[in-house]
């Protein structure tokens, strides 16, 4: 495993393994298809992950069923979600933030490889814990 990074160095990393990904695959594939390349990706560089990661819901002092599951956990640190859709919307955008607030983690990769090029389908989502209060 490489040393740990910075949340701005792993996130600038991860796009750039993204990036290889999208010029390597191209749009149009399946979702699952750019999961695997780019999990492959991360692990050739050395980059822990956890895929499908549940993140739990608490509503007041119980723990929903089944809760969530986020595409990618990266280093403990942040959190990509990868589409393969005709556009990201802002329930995509929504789905992220609240994933964020529920792992208590504060930068967020939302990635669509249905794109020409990938800086199109890029979003970096930041969940401010002060605005939550």
């Amino acid at each position: 495993m490489i040393a740990a990074m910075n949340i701005e160095e792993l996130s600038n990393k991860v796009i750039g393994l993204a990036i290889r990904v999208h010029r390597k695959l191209g749009p149009g594939l399946l979702e699952s298809v750019y999961q695997a390349a780019l999990a492959y990706e991360l692990k050739k560089a050395g980059i822990r992950f956890e895929k499908e990661k549940t993140i739990p819901v608490y509503y007041d002092e119980i723990v929903l069923e089944p809760g969530f599951r986020c595409d990618f956990l990266i280093d403990q640190q942040l959190i990509l979600e990868t589409k393969a859709a005709r556009e990201i919307t802002a329930i995509d955008q929504a789905q992220i933030i609240n994933y964020l607030k529920l792992a208590d983690k504060r930068i967020g990769l939302l990635i669509n490889f249905n794109v020409l090029q990938l800086k199109d389908g890029l979003k970096r989502l930041v969940y401010n814990y002060r605005d939550s209060e």
